[in-house]
């Protein structure tokens, strides 16, 4: 995705080389980062700045870079080592700290500094040793002068120096900095206190203090991710309104004796995301919405209700899942919901027998089954529908988008709902979903009791062995999972033999351990499953993850052997399969890692069982690129705005957009002209640049 253009005024559009003082090596330097126009230069922003302020030392970290000022008070002292390398250090006297500088391959300042006299240093602050490998000096002291405390440092290559660079840019400025036009209108700027343009340029290429390079950093992050947004709602807008949808107006008696049986009441946060469902199914758009809830917060139940309330209005409405077993569950616990409304909820997957596939296929063309639970073999060319209103796509991520086209495009413009269990960070759910509508259940059932969650070190498995066993004298059973080992699936198999020949070792005839993995055919999983679930089997030993979906609310207790080699995300995926009930429950980490993030991946998942705040902390330690993998994820790059440091800047930036993409004023007024061309000119919707 291209990076975002921040400027209008025509002159800007000229080459760099028409600015005085840039010859033709520099104009091929420059276009070595990509940098062409004035308008390139001017918006070509420093990574970082060096903090030249001077500190005082017991405030700086070790390995720190600081500046100091002092007094020399010793002579310095040179030694040679290698060829041609030279070190020099001297003593300073910095307040009360006596403090030794060490100058590399800078021979010749030995007859330049001397005793008595005022240093300025700047460097990496080695607080064990009180000495600082120096960056930087200067002679005197820098009270006096002009020297600035923040110091921009800029991405260069080649024969490129940040110092040409900031050559460059300033007399850019000096020539072009009165073209600079604003973007923004100006009661944005007001109800932000937002830099003007050229203010916020001016101040992080040349900043007077560190307020100044906050406000502009500011001011470029809001407009960044309000064009961004822009582009998102307008496509939004323009996609519901251009996109055919299919109305269906549910009955609300029947919907709401529906909610009335169910087992258990619904939680606010449920109500909030039925009423967003329902509102969409309503209106004459297409419904795109993704409804994120964490593991156990009964997204089923949202799914339920919205399947019933389409086949109120006589429409039919299918569920796709990714794996056979949670095909399965998901068709008994919606049938055990409408069997006493008199609805049949159909199940089609690769191992459905050929004749009650023909019954079902028939079934679906003539409008007799009214709900379908499925793998990918829903989408398959013979399975037509006579009336489909709803599309439900739970763990939306496992299915690629061509497959999920398919489906949709099997009813005239059925509505889709994506499910997902894996918490996406909002910051991430509003970009990278931009286009659809985001729901969030973020309330847990009531009477469920919080997983208790510890962090184990492998030698000390005979405990959880005992505690396990304690489990299963009260009745329950216990997942172990083994991780999955990708380099060797021998090696895979062989982890989860071992560990399984070990448990069955330890509990002899006391308690029945099961194994599954990867190597088992499907009716032998389902096997390995159904024992498990009807509590035949009391431990179950797996690598799988996937087929670990099945709810069995008898267990509580999951151990996770090498929990190191999981994600944040997966460990907490695996931590849900327990929980499930009024029950205690608990999960095990057995881990030993080595890597500081692997050691607070453990901690996190020790502090919280909040799958969002563990995504955005998985996010933080990950990165936004690494966390959908980069191919995927198709985020925008921006210059200086963060989605995962500036997450309230975007939220800030999304709901201005929506407000003034559906405001007439921003189609017409002449103060958004900017903006408007901006969505023209990206391509979202088809039309011509506006005057």
């Amino acid at each position: 995705m291209p990076e975002e253009k921040n400027n209008v005024g025509a002159r800007l559009k000229q080459p760099v080389s028409m600015v005085k003082g840039i010859g033709t090596e520099a104009v091929q330097l420059l276009a070595d980062l990509n940098i062409y126009t004035v308008e390139d230069l001017l918006m070509y922003f420093p990574y970082r700045y060096d903090d030249n302020r001077i500190r005082d030392l017991a405030e700086v970290g070790h390995d720190e870079r600081v500046t100091v000022e002092g007094k020399v008070i010793s002579q310095p002292l040179l030694s040679y080592y290698g060829r041609k390398k030279s070190r020099l250090s001297i003593k300073i006297m910095v307040e009360n700290y006596v403090v030794t500088a060490v100058f590399f391959n800078q021979a010749y300042l030995k007859n330049k500094i001397n005793i008595n006299e005022t240093i300025t240093v700047t460097g990496k602050w080695n607080r064990h040793r009180q000495q600082i490998s120096v960056i930087s000096y200067h002679l005197g002291s820098t009270i006096h002068t002009n020297a600035i405390d923040f110091q921009p440092v800029y991405s260069v290559k080649g024969n490129l120096t940040v110092k040409g660079l900031k050559r460059f840019i300033r007399l850019t400025f000096e020539q072009f900095g009165n073209e600079i036009e604003e973007t923004l209108p100006p009661h944005l700027l007001k109800q932000y206190r937002l830099y003007s343009l050229k203010q916020a340029v001016r101040a992080l290429h040349f900043p007077q203090n560190a307020l100044d390079i906050k406000q502009g950093r500011r001011r470029i992050v809001y407009e960044e991710f309000l064009l961004f947004q822009l582009k998102m709602q307008a496509l939004r807008k323009f996609e519901r309104e251009n996109q055919q949808g299919v109305e269906i107006p549910y009955k609300n008696e029947l919907l709401k004796r529906f909610i009335a049986a169910l087992p258990y009441p619904l939680t606010n946060a449920q109500k909030r995301v039925i009423n967003e469902i329902l509102k969409d199914l309503r209106s004459p758009y297409r419904m795109n919405r993704l409804l994120q809830g964490d593991v156990g917060s009964g997204k089923t139940v949202v799914a339920a209700v919205s399947l019933y309330a389409a086949v109120t209005a006589g429409f039919q409405a299918a569920l796709m899942v990714p794996t056979e077993i949670l095909a399965e569950q998901h068709a008994n616990s919606l049938q055990a919901m409408f069997s006493p409304f008199h609805i049949q909820v159909a199940l089609l997957t690769g191992s459905t027998k050929k004749k009650e596939r023909a019954e079902i296929l028939q079934g679906l063309l003539d409008g007799t089954v009214s709900i379908v639970v499925g793998t990918h073999a829903l989408i398959q060319d013979e399975v037509n529908f006579r009336k489909l209103g709803l599309v439900i796509t739970d763990e939306q991520h496992r299915f690629g988008v061509e497959q999920r086209r398919i489906l949709r495009e099997k009813g005239e413009y059925p509505n889709s709902l994506f499910l997902t269990a894996t918490p996406i960070p909002r910051t991430l759910a509003i970009t990278a979903f931009g286009e659809m509508d985001v729901s969030i259940i973020d309330e847990m059932p009531q009477g469920r009791k919080k997983i208790l969650t510890y962090w184990v070190k492998p030698n000390m498995f005979e405990r959880v062995l005992a505690m396990m066993e304690k489990e299963l004298q009260s009745g329950r059973q216990a997942y172990v999972i083994c991780p999955l080992i990708e380099e060797s699936d021998k090696l895979d198999v062989q982890n989860a033999i071992d560990v399984h020949a070990q448990l069955v070792q330890y509990f002899r005839d006391r308690y029945r351990v099961g194994l599954m993995h990867g190597r088992l055919s499907s009716d032998e999983k389902d096997d390995v499953m159904k024992l498990f679930s009807e509590n035949k089997v009391q431990i179950l030993v797996s690598t799988t993850v996937v087929e670990v979906g099945v709810n069995v609310a008898n267990a509580t207790m999951m151990v996770i052997y090498d929990a190191e080699r999981f994600g944040l995300a997966q460990l907490h995926q695996l931590r849900g399969r327990v929980g499930r009930a009024e029950h205690q429950s608990y999960c095990i980490l057995l881990a030993d890692p080595k890597s500081e993030v692997g050691k607070e991946r453990m901690k996190i998942m020790t502090e919280t069982t909040d799958g969002f705040v563990l995504s955005e902390k998985d996010l933080e330690l990950r990165g936004p690129g690494d966390f959908f993998g980069k191919k995927q994820s198709g985020l925008p790059e921006f210059k200086v705005a963060d989605m995962v440091h500036d997450y309230r800047a975007l939220e800030t930036a999304r709901q201005d957009a929506y407000h003034l993409i559906e405001s007439p004023a921003f189609w017409n007024d002449p103060e958004y002209l900017y903006l408007r061309n901006y969505i023209v000119e990206s391509g979202v919707m088809s039309g011509e640049k506006l005057d």
